[in-house]
């Protein structure tokens, strides 16, 4: 089968379309027949070197896709040949078959592009766990997501609407926030232009911050919490090291968090999949919440994807087809 390997690591020139043999199943996998994968911050960590799958996991990259069923694990039970499907990985989605553990598998939303339906796990098992499951998020609270415009920020904006909630954003230009309106959002920051700890304040605070960007927004984001407030970190892109004042923190009784999903065991993320299957695929079947994608590449362009993903200039997610 066709796919995309890293042979080293580096820049976008590392990765490799290759001829490999395809995946086999244990008993509770299912063979997905990849549509296409969804393309990541953290495949470009991994492509870098700086982020390798778990033990044991596969080493190419892709951390979601959509597809067709093609086999069936004997001990996997709810799931037919045929089925059209998108699934949360710990890698290997950038390849035209991939093995799936059956709890990390989703039904395609009815109404819904198979191609498009690539560009959901990732982002809406991040959002749901981080900002419902652990932050409790809750109806008329205000969230603030870094980076609206990203896969990330644009779920988080229709999930949290969908749920009651204000939302304010930060992004880097006008443009990118006027698509963070459409979406819902409440209050536009661009970070270029306006303090967000200004902003925020003024609106008493945010009650859940959902953070990319780590070390750089450390303190400002412990300035910019609500009382009560819950920081939850979930991105590197400003660095991994920062200094904390806990007599702010003791002001705010503020909590910081920070999760991974990638990392979490099979049985785990199996409880963040049943949750998101059970809280918002309805909203994806009625069409309340949809992906936002910029554009498809062929899976041999995933190098043009990455650049695309690092520069920073797409709304929304990149996707792959095979």
């Amino acid at each position: 089968m066709r796919a995309i390997t890293l042979p080293s690591f580096g820049d976008e020139s590392v990765l490799t379309p290759s001829d490999i043999p395809p995946p086999t199943i244990s008993d509770d996998e299912v063979l997905v027949d990849v549509a296409a994968a969804g393309v990541n911050r953290a495949d470009l960590m991994q492509r870098q070197g700086f982020y390798p799958p778990p033990k044991g996991e596969s080493e190419i990259p892709g951390l979601e896709v959509s597809g067709t069923i093609s086999a069936i694990g004997s001990a996997v039970a709810g799931w037919s040949v045929g089925d059209r499907v998108c699934a949360l990985l710990a890698g290997g989605g950038y390849a035209e078959q991939v093995a799936v553990p059956v709890g990390q598998l989703l039904p395609a939303p009815e109404g819904l592009d198979l191609v498009e339906a690539a560009a959901l796990p990732e982002v809406v098992c991040t959002v749901w766990s981080n900002v419902f499951m652990t932050a409790r998020l809750q109806p008329g609270e205000l969230l603030l997501a870094h980076g609206g415009s990203s896969g990330i920020g644009t779920m988080a904006i229709q999930l949290a609407k969908a749920f009651g909630s204000r939302v304010a954003v930060t992004a880097g230009t006008a443009e990118k926030l006027e698509r963070c309106a459409q979406l819902g959002a409440d209050i536009l920051i661009n970070y270029r232009e306006q303090d967000f700890v200004e902003v925020i304040s003024a609106e008493g605070g945010a009650d859940v911050i959902l953070d990319v960007v780590g070390a750089k927004y450390l303190s400002r984001n412990i300035a910019a919490l609500a009382k009560d407030g819950r920081l939850d970190i979930i991105g590197m892109q400003g660095g991994v090291k920062a200094e904390l004042n806990i007599a702010d923190l003791l002001a705010k009784r503020g909590s910081v968090i920070a999760t991974g999903l990638r990392a979490r065991d099979r049985a785990d993320k199996a409880k963040v999949v049943a949750s998101v299957r059970e809280h918002v695929w309805p909203l994806l079947e009625t069409g309340a919440v949809r992906p936002v994608v910029q554009e498809t590449m062929p899976l041999e362009r995933a190098g043009d994807a990455h650049r695309a993903l690092a520069e920073s200039q797409h709304v929304g997610k990149l996707l792959l087809t095979t």
